[in-house]
C-alpha cells in the first residue's frame, strides 16, 4: 500500500493543477498530446497574420483604391498594433486571466476579426466599384463607412494576435515540468516544432494563401483563414481536460512600476552613503515571522542611483507595518536592482528598432514593386505578395549556415564559447539591413529606368519588362539580416533580463518590431508630407515617384544607428561579466525564481 501511495506521489506535479483545480497528474496530463493542440494555435496564428499583412497592400491600392502611402502606412500599423498588443497580452495572462483563458479569449477575438474582413470582401457594398486603370483619377476610394469596417476588422485581427502570441509559447511550455529529464528534453523539442509551426504557417501564408487571394478570391483566402482560426480554438478547447496549468506570477511591468512610483515619492530624500542602511530582502518580514526568501539578493550597483530612493527607509517603516508590504511606497533593493538590468538594456533596445523599420518594407513597398515587373514563370504567375518566399527561406536557410559553419569559426576565432555574442549578432543584422536598402535603391533605379525607356511610366497597371527576380537580393539580405538579429536579440532579451521577468523579456524584444512598424508609418507620413505631390518619392503611380530616395533615406538612417548601437554594445556590460566581477556565480542568482 505505501510502494502505491509512493507511487502516486511521484506522478503529481506540485507547481501544475488541473482544469478542476487539483493537483496534476503527471501520467494523465501534458506532455505531447497537449502540446500539439497548442501548436495547432500558434501555426494558425501565424498563416492568418502574414496570409493578410505580406499581400494587403495590393487589396488597399487595387480594390480600396488608397493611395501607396496611405496603403504602406495601413500595413505596418495593422503589424506594428499586433506585436505592440503582446505586453497587453502577456500583462493580462499573468495577472489577471491565466494563460489558457487568454488564448481562448484572443483566438476568439481574432476569428471575429478575420471573420469581418472575409465577409467585407464578399458584400460589394463594403468595396468600392471597380475602375479601369487602378491608381488613375477616376478611380473613388473606399467611403469612411467601408474603411470603417476594414479598419475594425483588422484591429480586431491585431488584437487577437497580440494576445495569442504573449501565452502560446509560455503555455506550451507549461505542459513540460522542467525538474523531470525526460520531460526537460521534451521541452527543447517543443521548442524546435514551435520554430517549425511558424516557419511552416509563414511559408504557407506566402504561397498557398497568397496565390488564392490573387487568382481564386480574397474571400476565399480570408475564409481559409477564418475557418482554421476555428477550427483550431476547437482543437485548443476539446484538449482542456489534458492541460497542465500553472499559478498567476504577476505582471513584471507592476514591479517596474512599483519602484519609479516609490523612487518619485521619495525623491526629495538624500541616500545614505552604505548601501546596506537600504531596505532589502533580509528586512522583509511576513505576518508569520519568517524571512521571505522567494528572491536572492543582487549586487548593489552605482548605475541610476535615484532608483535607490524608492529603498529607503523612513521613520514611517518602523511604525507602519503596512507601509512594508505596500510596494508603491517601499521597495526592497533587489526589486530596484532587477529594474535596474531592464534600464540597462533600453540603449541595446532602442537602436534595434531600425532594424524593423527596414524590415518594414518588404511587406509593402517592396510588394508594391513586384506587381508591376514580370512575374512569369513559365506559364505560371507568381503574385507580387508570394515573392516575399525568398525572405522566408533566407532565414531558414541563415540559421542552420551559422549554427554549422559560421559559429564554429567565430569560436576558434574569437575564442567565444557562443560563437558570435549575442550583440554581435544583432551587429551583423543591422549591418545587412543598410546594404538591403542601398541594394534595394539601386534595383528601383533600374525599375524606373526601364518603365521610362519603354514608355511605360504613366500606365500603372502595365507590366514592366524587367523580371521580378531582381527584386529577390534585397529580400534575401533582409531575411537574413532577421536571422541575425532575431536570434540575437531574443537570445540577449531572455540572457540579460532577470530570471523573474523572462515573459517581458519577450515582450520588450516584440515590442522593437512594434515600433519599428510604427517608425515606417511615421517616415513615410512625413517624407509624403515634405515631398508633396509635385514631385513625390512615394507617389500613388509607383512609376513617377522617388522610391528609391526613400531606400536611400533609410539606409542613411540605418548608418546612424549603427553609429549610436556600437556606442551602446561598447558601453553595456554583460550580466555574466558583471556578477564575476562581484565574485557571484550567475546560475546561483539564476536559480532563484520570482
Amino acid at each position: 500500500m505505501a510502494s502505491t501511495d509512493e507511487t502516486k506521489s511521484n506522478t503529481i506535479l506540485s507547481d501544475a493543477w488541473d482544469y478542476k483545480g487539483r493537483p496534476s497528474d503527471r501520467s494523465r496530463s501534458g506532455g505531447w498530446l497537449s502540446a500539439a493542440m497548442i501548436l495547432g494555435v500558434e501555426f494558425n496564428e501565424r498563416l492568418t497574420t502574414l496570409g493578410i499583412a505580406v499581400n494587403l497592400v495590393t487589396y488597399l491600392t487595387g480594390v480600396m483604391h488608397l493611395g501607396n502611402a496611405t496603403s504602406a502606412n495601413t500595413v505596418t500599423n495593422f503589424l506594428g498594433t499586433s506585436f505592440m498588443l503582446c505586453l497587453l497580452g502577456g500583462f493580462i495572462a499573468d495577472t489577471f486571466l491565466g494563460r489558457y483563458l487568454t488564448i481562448a479569449i484572443f483566438a476568439t477575438v481574432q476569428a471575429m476579426g478575420v471573420t469581418i474582413l472575409t465577409i467585407s470582401t464578399v458584400i460589394p457594398s463594403l468595396r468600392p466599384p471597380k475602375c479601369a486603370v487602378v491608381g488613375s483619377s477616376e478611380c473613388i476610394p473606399a467611403t469612411s463607412t467601408q474603411l470603417t469596417v476594414l479598419y475594425m476588422a483588422l484591429y480586431l485581427t491585431a488584437l487577437g494576435t497580440g494576445g495569442l502570441k504573449s501565452s502560446v509559447s509560455g503555455f506550451g511550455s507549461d505542459q513540460f515540468d522542467e525538474s523531470d529529464k525526460k520531460e526537460k528534453s521534451q521541452m527543447t523539442t517543443f521548442f524546435n516544432w514551435f520554430f517549425f509551426f511558424i516557419s511552416l504557417g509563414a511559408l504557407l501564408a506566402v504561397t498557398v494563401l497568397v496565390y488564392i487571394q490573387d487568382n481564386v478570391g480574397r474571400q476565399w483566402g480570408y475564409g481559409i483563414c477564418a475557418t482554421t482560426i476555428v477550427l483550431g480554438l476547437v482543437i485548443f478547447l476539446s484538449g482542456t481536460r489534458n492541460y497542465r496549468f500553472k499559478n498567476l506570477v504577476g505582471s513584471p511591468l507592476t514591479q517596474i512600476a512599483t519602484v519609479f512610483v516609490a523612487a518619485w515619492r521619495k525623491r526629495h530624500l538624500e541616500l545614505p552613503s552604505d548601501s546596506s542602511l537600504l531596505f532589502n530582502l533580509d528586512d522583509k518580514v511576513q505576518d508569520d515571522g519568517k524571512k521571505k526568501t522567494q528572491k536572492q539578493k543582487l549586487p548593489h550597483s552605482k548605475q541610476f542611483r535615484f532608483l535607490d530612493k524608492a529603498a529607503i527607509k523612513d521613520s514611517d517603516v518602523e511604525q507602519n507595518k503596512q507601509y512594508v508590504d505596500n510596494k508603491w511606497c517601499l521597495s526592497t533593493l533587489t526589486d530596484v536592482e532587477e529594474v535596474k538590468m531592464v534600464v540597462r538594456m533600453l540603449p541595446i533596445w532602442a537602436t534595434t528598432i531600425m532594424f524593423w523599420t527596414v524590415y518594414a518594407q518588404m511587406t509593402t513597398f517592396s510588394v508594391s514593386q513586384a506587381t508591376t515587373m514580370d512575374r512569369k514563370l513559365g506559364n505560371f504567375l507568381i503574385p507580387g505578395g508570394s515573392l516575399t518566399v525568398f525572405f522566408v527561406a533566407s532565414i531558414l536557410l541563415t540559421v542552420p549556415i551559422y549554427d554549422r559553419l559560421i559559429a564554429p569559426i567565430c569560436r576558434k576565432v574569437l575564442k567565444n564559447k557562443h560563437g558570435l555574442s549575442p550583440l554581435q549578432r544583432i551587429g551583423v543584422g543591422l549591418v545587412l539591413s543598410i546594404i538591403a536598402m542601398a541594394v534595394a535603391a539601386l534595383t528601383e533605379i533600374k525599375r524606373l529606368n526601364a518603365a521610362r525607356t519603354n514608355g511605360l511610366a504613366n500606365n500603372p497597371n502595365a507590366t514592366i519588362p524587367l523580371t521580378v527576380f531582381w527584386l529577390i537580393p534585397q529580400f534575401l539580405i533582409v531575411g537574413a539580416g532577421e536571422a541575425f538579429t532575431y536570434t540575437g536579440q531574443l537570445d540577449f532579451f531572455l540572457r540579460e533580463c532577470p530570471k523573474g521577468m523572462k515573459t517581458m523579456s519577450t515582450g520588450l524584444f516584440l515590442s522593437t518590431l512594434a515600433l519599428g512598424f510604427f517608425l515606417s508609418s511615421l517616415l513615410v507620413s512625413i517624407v509624403h508630407m515634405i515631398t508633396g505631390d509635385t514631385h513625390p518619392w512615394l507617389a500613388d503611380n509607383i512609376n513617377q515617384g522617388k522610391l528609391y530616395d526613400f531606400y536611400w533615406l533609410l539606409a542613411g538612417l540605418s548608418i546612424l544607428n549603427f553609429a549610436v548601437y556600437m556606442i551602446a554594445a561598447k558601453w553595456y556590460v554583460y550580466k555574466e561579466a558583471r556578477f564575476a566581477a562581484e565574485g557571484i556565480e550567475l546560475e546561483e542568482i539564476g536559480s532563484s525564481g520570482h
